[in-house]
């Protein structure tokens, strides 16, 4: 069985879409992302610095558009389990054809948009706490005033909370356990979304989302969907919510996965998998090279329907 993930917000790295816009098709859907989305992706993958792809309203529409463009090559089958870590699940519900192209690059850019206005007040960021005890660390994060916004699985938890707040947790990390700040701009799945979230569930009104099998594992509880109102409905809840990837790595377990293609920006959700599921096969879709590969593992893994093990 074959399971396709989408990355989330700071995998994103300077130039990474350039070896992707060789390919026509490619090309084509960056260009229909971008003209919903209101913004040249294609540009923002080629040409910005590092520093500037930390932009939350840059950087989530373009790593939704590459998920999108790249598996648009793909030409993936029927049957696929579909998973993304935060704005990556809805890149997996749009290639679940959940949500249509338009609407999944419109609502994203809106929320890329209002998340990094929420971020600017106040300050507010994330950082990864790795290895020491997951009781102690998760003390830790709620005695600086934090919130536990990613279980990664692993040994890896990600706080969310205020610069002020970071800095404290920083300062008395759990032992055993490392403290590292993430590129990104704000305090994502914690309260101070808030009024992103909101602005967020106002343009999801507008869209009228289809159900779809075999579905997307949702990052709120690890459970595979099926319906796009309930998909939906998650996606906008998700804003303020952890993310609990290490219960959808459970479930792509449970369902017996025997291979996962991580679309670009890739590498993260990969990394993850490896540590945790070793026996899954794994594939991180950098560039246009590895489209053999991946099209042999779609050969291999992708006949076996989901609940037939």
């Amino acid at each position: 069985m074959l399971a396709v993930v989408a990355p989330g917000q700071g995998a994103q790295k300077s130039g990474f879409l350039t070896p992707w816009l060789s390919d026509r098709s490619v090309a084509d859907r960056l260009a229909e992302c971008s003209a919903a989305a209101g913004r040249n992706l294609s540009a923002a993958g080629t040409s910005l610095p590092d520093e500037a792809m930390t932009d939350t309203a840059v950087a989530q529409p373009l790593i939704v558009a590459a998920g999108i463009a790249a598996a648009a090559v793909l030409e993936l089958p029927d049957g696929v389990v579909l998973a993304g870590h935060s704005v990556g699940e809805l890149t997996a519900g749009c290639l679940a054809g959940m949500l249509t192209v338009p609407d999944t690059m419109r609502l994203v850019a809106v929320r890329g948009r209002e998340m990094a206005a929420a971020s600017a007040d106040p300050p507010s960021g994330m950082a990864a706490i790795l290895g020491g005890d997951p009781a102690d660390v998760l003390a830790a994060i709620e005695r600086a005033g934090c919130v536990a916004a990613n279980h990664n699985g692993s040994g890896q938890v990600v706080a969310a909370g205020t610069d002020v707040a970071l800095e404290a947790l920083a300062a008395a990390a759990p032992d055993g356990a490392r403290v590292r700040r993430l590129a990104v701009a704000g305090a994502f799945h914690s309260p101070l979304m808030t009024r992103a979230r909101s602005a967020v569930a106002g343009a999801a009104v507008a869209i009228t989302p289809s159900d779809s099998r075999p579905g997307v594992v949702s990052n709120r509880d690890g459970r595979l969907l099926t319906s796009g109102k309930d998909l939906l409905s998650r996606l906008v809840d998700q804003i303020c919510l952890p993310v609990r990837w290490d219960l959808c790595m459970d479930t792509l377990v449970r369902l017996g996965v025997t291979a996962v293609i991580e679309l670009p920006p890739a590498g993260t959700l990969t990394a993850m998998l490896r540590r945790t599921a070793p026996e899954i096969t794994t594939l991180a879709l950098h560039g246009p090279d590895d489209l053999g590969t991946a099209r042999d593992l779609i050969a291999e893994h992708a006949d076996v329907p989901v609940g037939a093990r």
